[in-house]
C-alpha cells in the first residue's frame, strides 16, 4: 500500500476517535500498524484500544513492542492501561524508578535515557514527566499513601503548571495546609503568556484574606486578558464571566459568612451550568447555613436522578436531612456518600456534624479523626474534635486541638474565637480578650450578624475583668450587628448592675425577659435590682431629708 493511502487511513482512524466512533478506530489503526510495523501506529492502535475501554489488550500490545521502555509515551500509556486495571503496583512499577523530596522535587529518576518522541504539532503539549509525577500520585492515593501521593502531585504541578488536575487534587482533597498552598503557587515557573493562569490558581486556595486583597485578585484576573484585538477591535477576550472564576468568589463568600450572597451567585450559576459540581458544593453548603430546606430537597432529588453514583448526590440528600434536624436520615445518607468516596471531605464532617448534633461524641470524634487522616491540610476535623472535646469541659485538651487548627489554618478567625471561649472557660479572662481581639482582626469583611457572637464573648471577658466602660462599647456593637440577643441585653444589664446603674439595668432586663420571658438569670437579677434600687432611693430620700 501507498505512503498516501496509509495517511489516509491514519486520517479515518484520527475521525473516528474525533467521532467517538472506537471499534472502527480499533480496526482502521489495526490495519495500519500491520502495514507499517511503525511504532507512531502501534501507538495510535494502543491508544485506539484504551479509548475503547479494551486496557487489557492496549496494555499487551504495548508490552509486547520493544520500544515500551524506551519511549517515555508508551510507558505512560501503559501504566495508564493499569490504572484502569487497579493494578496499582504494577502501574508504578511501569513508571519507572523514582524519588521526590518534600519541595516536590524529583531525583534518582531511572529515566534520563528514556526517549520521548513530540507529536507532530503546534499545539502546546504538557510535559510528559508531569503527566508521569501526577499518575504516580494517583497510584500512591490509591495505595493510601497519600503522604507519597501528595508529594508527586507537587512534583507534577511544579514539573508543569499546565498541570491542572495535581493541583486540583491537592486542593480539593485538602493534602496541603493554607501556607503550603501558598507556597506551592508562589513557587510555580509560569510561562509568559501564563499570568492570568498564575492569579487564576490564587484564587482556587483557601480564601481568609481580608476582603480588599482578595477582590483585588477577583477583579485582577477579570481583567487579565481584556485586552483589545488589534486586527478585531470589537473582541474582548476576558474572564468575567467564567463560572469556574465565579464559584471560587461564592466560596470566598461562603467561607467569610455572605452566605446570602454566597447562596445568590450560586443560583444564578447552576441556572447557566446546572451541573457544575464546585458550584453545587457551595450551593448545597450556602443552603445549609441559611435553613432553606426547600432548595435542598429540590438539588437532593435532582442530583439523585442524575447522578445516583456520585457522593456528592447523596451527601446533598444528607444536607436536606440535617437541616430538618433529622439526624439519623441524615448520618445514613453521608455514611453513604463515604461509603461511594471514602476521599471526599464534606461527607467525612458532615457525618461527624450529624452525630454531634445527638451529642453522640464518640461516634462523632471517630468521624472526624478519619477526616483529619485523610485530609492532613483540613483544619476542620481538628477544630470541630476540640468543640467535642469543650462539650465535655476537657478544656485543655480542647485547647490542644484548636491549637492543630491554628496550625494548619493560621487565618480562620473561627478557630481564633474558639481559643477565646476556651481561655474563657479556664478563667484566663485576658487571654480570652487577647484572642477575640484576633479574631475580630481577621475577619475579611465587615462585621456581619454571624461575628456577633464573638463580639458579645470579648464584652463577657471584659466584664469580668472589671473593665465595664469597655464591655458596654463591646455590647452596643453586638446590638448594632443583632436585636435578638438574650445573652447580649442580660450582659449590657448585669454590667450596668455592677457599676450600680440600677434604672438602665431594669431596662436591659425587661428587654432580656421580653426576649426570653422564662430566662432565669434575667429573672433573678431584675428582682435584685428591683430591690437595689427601691433601696438606693430610699437611702437618697433620708439624705435629702
Amino acid at each position: 500500500m501507498r505512503e498516501e493511502e496509509i495517511e489516509k487511513l491514519r486520517g479515518v482512524v484520527r475521525d473516528c476517535v474525533s467521532k467517538h466512533l472506537y471499534s472502527s478506530a480499533i480496526f482502521f489503526a489495526d490495519k495500519v500498524a500491520a502495514f507499517t510495523n511503525d511504532p507512531a501506529d502501534i501507538y495510535m492502535q494502543a491508544q485506539a484500544l484504551f479509548l475503547g475501554r479494551h486496557y487489557r489488550r492496549a496494555f499487551h500490545l504495548l508490552n509486547a513492542s520493544k520500544i515500551v521502555l524506551r519511549d517515555l509515551r508508551f510507558r505512560y500509556l501503559a501504566a495508564k492501561c493499569l490504572e484502569e486495571l487497579k493494578e496499582w503496583n504494577q502501574c508504578l512499577s511501569m513508571l519507572g524508578e523514582a524519588k521526590v523530596d518534600d519541595n516536590g522535587n524529583v531525583y534518582d529518576t531511572k529515566d534520563s535515557n528514556v526517549m520521548y518522541l513530540d507529536k507532530d504539532s503546534e499545539d502546546r503539549e504538557i510535559n510528559i514527566s508531569s503527566a508521569i509525577c501526577f499518575l504516580r500520585g494517583k497510584a500512591y492515593e490509591a495505595l493510601e499513601n497519600r503522604s507519597q501521593a501528595r508529594l508527586w502531585y507537587k512534583a507534577a504541578i511544579k514539573a508543569d503548571p499546565l498541570c491542572y488536575e495535581a493541583l486540583e487534587c491537592l486542593i480539593e482533597n485538602h493534602m496541603l495546609t493554607c501556607d503550603e498552598e501558598t507556597n506551592l503557587i508562589s513557587s510555580l515557573q509560569f510561562g509568559s503568556e501564563d499570568g492570568w493562569l498564575s492569579s487564576f490558581y490564587s484564587c482556587l486556595v483557601k480564601k481568609y484574606d481580608k476582603e480588599i486583597v482578595v477582590e483585588a485578585k477577583f477583579r485582577h484576573l477579570e481583567n487579565e486578558s481584556c485586552k483589545t484585538d488589534q486586527s478585531n477591535p470589537s473582541f474582548c477576550r476576558t474572564l468575567k464571566t467564567n463560572t469556574d472564576l465565579l464559584a471560587c468568589k461564592a466560596e470566598y463568600y461562603h467561607q467569610c459568612g455572605e452566605y446570602q450572597k454566597c447562596f445568590e451567585l450560586t443560583f444564578v450559576l447552576l441556572e447557566k451550568d446546572p451541573f457544575h459540581i464546585k458550584s453545587t458544593l457551595v450551593h448545597l453548603a450556602a443552603a445549609m447555613e441559611l435553613g432553606n430546606s426547600n432548595e435542598l430537597y429540590l438539588m437532593a432529588c435532582n442530583l439523585v436522578k442524575d447522578y445516583p453514583q456520585k457522593a456528592l448526590s447523596w451527601f446533598a440528600v444528607g444536607c436536606y436531612y440535617y437541616c430538618i434536624k433529622k439526624y439519623d436520615q441524615s448520618r445514613r445518607y453521608f455514611s453513604k456518600a463515604t461509603s461511594l468516596d471514602g476521599t471526599f471531605p464534606p461527607a467525612w464532617i458532615g457525618y461527624g456534624n450529624a452525630f454531634a448534633a445527638q451529642e453522640e461524641g464518640d461516634q462523632a470524634m471517630s468521624a472526624y479523626r478519619t477526616a483529619a487522616r485523610l485530609f492532613p491540610g483540613c483544619h476542620l476535623p481538628a477544630l470541630y474534635i476540640g468543640m467535642e472535646c469543650m462539650r465535655t469541659h476537657s478544656y485543655k485538651l480542647a485547647e490542644q486541638f484548636f491549637m492543630q487548627a491554628k496550625s494548619i489554618c493560621s487565618s480562620d478567625p473561627l478557630v481564633y474565637n474558639e481559643l477565646g471561649v476556651v481561655a474563657y472557660h479556664m478563667k484566663e479572662y485576658k487571654k480570652a480578650v487577647w484572642w477575640f481581639e484576633k479574631t475580630l482582626a481577621l475577619i475579611p469583611t465587615t462585621l456581619s450578624e454571624m461575628w456577633e457572637p464573638t463580639v458579645v464573648n470579648i464584652a463577657h471577658a471584659c466584664r469580668k475583668l472589671e473593665m465595664y466602660q469597655e464591655a458596654i462599647s463591646y455590647y452596643e456593637k453586638a446590638l448594632a450587628l443583632s436585636t435578638t440577643s438574650v445573652s447580649t441585653y442580660a450582659g449590657l444589664a448585669y454590667t450596668y448592675h455592677l457599676q450600680d446603674d440600677f434604672t438602665t439595668a431594669i431596662t436591659y432586663y425587661h428587654k432580656a425577659l421580653w426576649l426570653k420571658p422564662d430566662d432565669q438569670f434575667c429573672t433573678e437579677m431584675l428582682s435584685w435590682a428591683l430591690i437595689d434600687e427601691s433601696r438606693n432611693c430610699a437611702e437618697s430620700h433620708l439624705e435629702f431629708r
